[in-house]
């Protein structure tokens, strides 16, 4: 099988279901995000960070790809049978937030992204998250779109902050603080 099909070079691409779209529509742009994310957690996995997150990054990173073929099907045309996610998924980045937090220092100011190339690597990904999330609720305002992918993308990016404290605290990184500026 090649991995060029020449299709998509008048600038449409195929949804699952077999309606063609232009490569700039808003379920595109959602999946692509979800894609663009998904090689984030995987730059953060392949750097020196504890098994463990490795683990529960890979766990991540399938779910991205079911939340991606979700995007990625035309809700209306669609007949394949697509993974879905679960409550569960939900749930393990709530208790996973909540086991690091229990180790962190109260947060009492806003985090400036740095201190170290994962922390930082980890703040890219919150933010491509957040792109994602923020795209893809745009794509349910005109279209079907599975509410607990828009869920499951909300709580990543929390969860994705997090990792990275709980990283620069593995590290012994210092947090930069955001004290602002305020003139008298």
């Amino acid at each position: 099988m090649k991995i060029y099909t020449k299709t998509g070079d008048q600038g449409q691409t195929s949804l699952i279901g077999g309606v063609r779209v232009s490569k700039h529509h808003i379920r595109i742009e959602a999946y692509g995000t979800v894609d663009e994310l998904n090689c984030y957690i995987g730059l953060i996995r392949d750097q020196e960070i504890k098994n463990e997150y490795k683990d529960y990054l890979k766990e991540i990173q399938d779910r991205l790809f079911t939340i991606g073929s979700s995007l990625a099907s035309d809700p209306e045309k669609s007949k394949m049978k697509i993974p879905d996610l679960h409550e569960e998924d939900i749930t393990f980045l709530e208790n996973q937030m909540d086991e690091m937090t229990a180790t962190l220092p109260e947060l009492r100011n806003f985090i400036l992204p740095g201190g170290h190339t994962i922390v930082s690597y980890c703040h890219l990904a919150r933010v491509v998250c957040r792109r994602a999330e923020r795209i893809t609720v745009h794509l349910s305002e005109v279209s079907y779109v599975d509410e607990m992918g828009i869920r499951y993308l909300n709580r990543l990016s929390d969860y994705l902050f997090t990792l990275s404290r709980k990283i620069a605290s593995d590290l012994g990184v210092e947090e930069y603080k955001w004290i602002p500026r305020v003139d008298k």
